[in-house]
């Protein structure tokens, strides 16, 4: 693979100039699709004109951001940390501070540098299919697309010219599906490679061997165990910072109402690795499947710990254990929603808060609004992701826009009860 062939500096930036480079493609063949999906769009007596919403493979000028209708708790403060990152969804950082940002239909997968407080934003990867998946370990950036695993070692020094990679897909042995299987993966506290596979389908008999599950595997791609079984559509996880149990956000199925069944936020206990979520047959707190029907549906299936909301496609989660927010915030959960897409009314595009209770289960509060506009039904940005940087400030991706909000705090402009109260 050759270095990086051009560079284009994109408009403006509240913290200095953003530039974008591509680079050559990386050749794959296209991954299979199954098709034996057993929706019944009819009976849900929804809108059949319902459909996913097109994510613009365009940059949004700065000053066009959405960043004014953003609304927080007060002390806390939105600024743009980056832009020119069209479809930007999931962040890792390597140990040099480069940030590293994968994508959905693009391919593409993108690297954020900052010299002399200018921020640059380049295309490191293309020709990929759906690299969303990013994990960093040891300075070696790992890129999962749906039929590709790839480790680019000691990467940060490579950024002009990464190469091809090492290739790791058989040893993984991923399926080629594409339907829900967009990665997410992250490293445990147990230093394992946490991967999900999704279900192939919106709702349909899967193999529960294969598909509908969290794995981990040992670094090099031996050692796969599985986590957690009947999960629908997994694409954000993380480990509470005290018990180290892994939480995970799960989107719920189309197709069976407006009204849901809601959205999971779910919890691996510890000693219940391999544990039943419920997908296909059980669905939210116990709601059996009107499509694929079976005898006690829901018996032996972990409910989750908390529901959030309709189709609002809570992706990436984080534990936020930074000093920069209220001692409140210490090891509560922030979860991005997407924003529903099979739901007339539109529900979600913000982030919330999840605080964790002593019995497993959390409490839904919001933390970042503002980009729904609910009487005229329409959305303005879609938060994807989150990542906390050191000084403890997060970061939020708008995949809507191809942006990055940095979301700090200021106890001099904040009310005494600014910060969400632990019980």
């Amino acid at each position: 693979m050759r270095g990086l062939s051009r560079t284009a500096l994109l408009a403006g930036g509240i913290a200095g100039a953003f530039a974008l480079t591509t680079a050559p493609a990386i050749s794959q063949g296209p991954p299979g699709l199954s098709a034996i999906d057993k929706s019944n769009p009819a009976a849900s007596r929804q809108d059949a004109n319902l459909k996913p919403h097109a994510t613009p493979p365009i940059v949004t000028p700065v000053d066009k951001l959405p960043l004014d209708k953003l609304k927080l708790p007060a002390g806390f403060k939105a600024e743009v940390f980056s832009s020119g990152h069209p479809g930007g969804r999931t962040m890792v950082m390597g140990p040099k501070g480069t940030i590293f940002m994968g994508t959905r239909l693009l391919g593409r997968v993108y690297a954020i540098t900052e010299k002399d407080g200018k921020r640059e934003v380049r295309t490191l990867l293309t020709g990929l299919t759906q690299p969303s998946g990013l994990a960093m370990k040891d300075g070696a950036l790992y890129v999962l697309a749906i039929n590709k695993v790839l480790r680019f070692d000691d990467i940060e020094n490579k950024l002009d010219n990464p190469g091809e990679g090492t290739d790791l897909t058989d040893k993984f042995n991923l399926p080629p599906e594409i339907h829900h299987n967009w990665k997410y993966a992250a490293f445990g506290p147990d230093g394992k490679l946490y991967i999900q596979v999704g279900a192939n389908c919106n709702i349909c008999e899967i193999n529960p061997g294969i598909h509908g599950q969290i794995r981990r595997y040992n670094p090099d791609g031996s050692g796969m165990e599985i986590v957690a079984r009947g999960v629908r559509n997994t694409v954000g996880f993380d480990w509470h910072p005290v018990t180290k149990e892994l939480w995970f956000t799960d989107n719920g199925r189309d197709w069976a109402g407006d009204a849901g069944p809601e959205d999971e936020l779910n919890r691996v206990a510890k000693g219940q690795e391999g544990a039943n979520y419920g997908f296909p047959y059980c669905h939210a707190n116990g709601i059996a499947d009107p499509d694929i029907k079976m005898p006690n549906a829901c018996a032996g299936v972990v409910m989750p710990a908390a529901l959030t909301g309709p189709h609002s496609a809570g992706l990436g989660i984080l534990f936020y254990t930074g000093e920069m927010f209220p001692k409140g915030y210490q090891n509560t959960a922030l979860i991005a929603r997407r924003g529903s897409w099979n739901k007339a009314q539109k529900f979600g595009y913000d982030v919330v808060l999840a605080r964790t209770t002593p019995d497993g289960k959390a409490k839904i509060e919001p933390f970042m609004t503002g980009l729904l506009d609910e009487k005229a039904n329409e959305f303005f940005g879609r938060p994807t992701y989150l990542f906390q940087m050191k000084d403890g400030s997060l970061l939020v991706s708008d995949e809507q826009n191809g942006a990055t909000y940095r979301i700090s705090y200021d106890a001099k402009t904040a009310a005494p009860a600014s910060a969400p109260k632990k019980k």
